[in-house]
């Protein structure tokens, strides 16, 4: 099929690729020209493990442009993958979606096309985006698009650095259309996928246990809910053991045997049961925000996600006030944060749990060191008035430092000079905010470690005082 996307973020351009690989011809669209100069010469904008090498097998059915007349008349399916970012009020910004529906309904022809919501948008956009299809159409060419078009939902389900295997691999594909057209249309799009009939890239080998893809087709407004209720829960999840963790601290218990002990049981599952700093990145508080701003709408309250929310905030403070508990007095000392990234194998810096503590920190008079393998370069970029000293290597950031905090869990952080940076230290303190480290090696070295939920049983003391 012909297909074209509009955006090439994090969705847009790992589903363009992807569908590309796959067999069928696609046209990206952006409008940041400098973005379009670096994926036409093979380079990802982005740091996402297998992306590149994807890229380039799929080089001869991929294109990049900055003009929908080059890739939407001809297009079978259109993907509408442009940013949502969350509006102060915790709704979505629908800007970008709003532009990119009148920009197709300026350039349809009279072929069936089928226009896909990939972004994640609030229950109803179906029929919004539609509507600006229609009028973008009519002032375009006079006369209405008569069933010319049909509007479906298709979220995404992806893990940042796991993408790829996500897109090759889904446990599921969510279709959501009110025509049996764009269904079955979308069906035959992603045929080879829920088949598994492509053949498996070196780099990302197909499961052993892998067979057929399971294909949801449901109603716009059950599919556009569905990727919300599958988010929240997740960061349910995650906010409730880090609720327990902290019980876990007063008691006396190990939170890491907690959730293997509730893991075990096939109902719960052993997956998101880890205790820490929580959840960033662009999803589960952009959707989670939304979710509670649309039940509002609605006259509902979401008592149980926003507690989520709560909870998983106030996870960034608790690695403050440990810190304080630990220091008495922060204010001159110097703190080191391994990790920007909100997760490992991304350069993602989208709510960052690294970037609120290192401002938090500032407040309180610390002198914070930073390092991350990976995002470095972007949160210089990004963050161009962020008091912190930028560490290209690891024993530099641990120089005279009174504490370090590991924030995201790369790989390379557990196999670090340990021993060695406990010399250089002035006070051989780490904070795990995953629970990552070898904490007997830790130990071994010279280091005080302090974890979350591990059982310290401390007298709670505030960040403020």
């Amino acid at each position: 099929m012909k297909v074209a996307v509009i955006g090439t973020g994090y969705v847009g351009i790992t589903t363009g690729v992807t569908l590309a690989y796959i067999g069928h011809q696609v046209t990206c669209v952006d409008v940041d020209l400098k973005k379009l100069a670096l994926l036409r010469s093979g380079k990802a904008h982005i740091y996402e493990p297998g992306l590149e090498e994807l890229m380039h097998l799929s080089r001869e059915r991929l294109k990049f442009t900055d003009a929908y007349a080059e890739a939407v008349p001809d297009a079978d399916v259109i993907f509408v993958a442009v940013g949502t970012p969350s509006a102060p009020d915790g709704s979505p910004d629908l800007r970008y979606v709003q532009a990119a529906a009148e920009g197709i309904g300026q350039h349809l022809n009279s072929k069936f096309t089928v226009i896909v919501n990939k972004s994640t948008v609030p229950i109803g956009s179906g029929n919004w985006v539609e509507s600006l299809v229609q009028s973008a159409y009519e002032a375009k060419n006079g006369k209405k698009a008569k069933g010319n078009f049909a509007v479906a939902s298709n979220p995404e389900f992806l893990r940042e650095g796991s993408a790829i295997y996500d897109s090759l691999y889904p446990d599921r594909i969510v279709v959501g259309a009110e025509r049996e057209e764009a269904l079955e249309t979308l069906y035959n799009l992603y045929r080879p996928l829920i088949e598994q009939s492509f053949p498996e890239p070196a780099f990302q080998p197909r499961p052993n246990a892998m067979k057929a893809v399971p294909l949801i087709s449901a109603d716009l407004a059950s599919a556009e809910l569905i990727k919300y209720a599958a988010n929240a829960f997740l960061s349910v999840k995650i906010s409730f053991i880090n609720e327990i963790a902290a019980l876990a601290e007063r008691v006396g218990a190990d939170v890491t045997q907690i959730a293997r002990g509730i893991g075990l049981d096939s109902r719960i599952g052993p997956r998101f049961l880890q205790a820490g700093i929580g959840w960033g990145g662009s999803c589960f508080g952009k959707d989670t925000a939304a979710l509670v701003s649309t039940a509002k709408e609605y006259g509902l309250s979401m008592p149980i996600v926003q507690a989520a929310r709560e909870v998983n905030y106030r996870q960034r403070e608790r690695i403050v006030e440990k810190l304080q508990r630990e220091l008495k007095i922060l204010k001159g000392r110097t703190i080191g944060l391994l990790g920007l990234a909100f997760k490992p194998n991304t350069d993602d810096l989208r709510d960052s749990p690294a970037l609120d503590i290192a401002q938090r920190l500032i407040k309180q008079g610390v002198k914070v060191r930073v390092h991350d393998p990976i995002a470095l370069k972007q949160a210089r970029e990004q963050n161009p008035d962020l008091a912190v000293e930028y560490c290209e290597s690891v024993m530099d950031l641990a120089e005279d430092a009174d504490a370090v905090v590991l924030v995201t869990d790369w790989a390379v952080y557990r196999d670090l000079d340990w021993e060695g940076m406990a010399r250089v230290m002035k006070k051989p303190l780490v904070v795990d905010g995953r629970n990552f480290l070898d904490k007997r090696r830790l130990e071994k070295a010279g280091f005080q470690h302090v974890g979350v939920g591990t059982g310290t049983n401390p007298q709670l003391v505030t960040a403020e005082g």
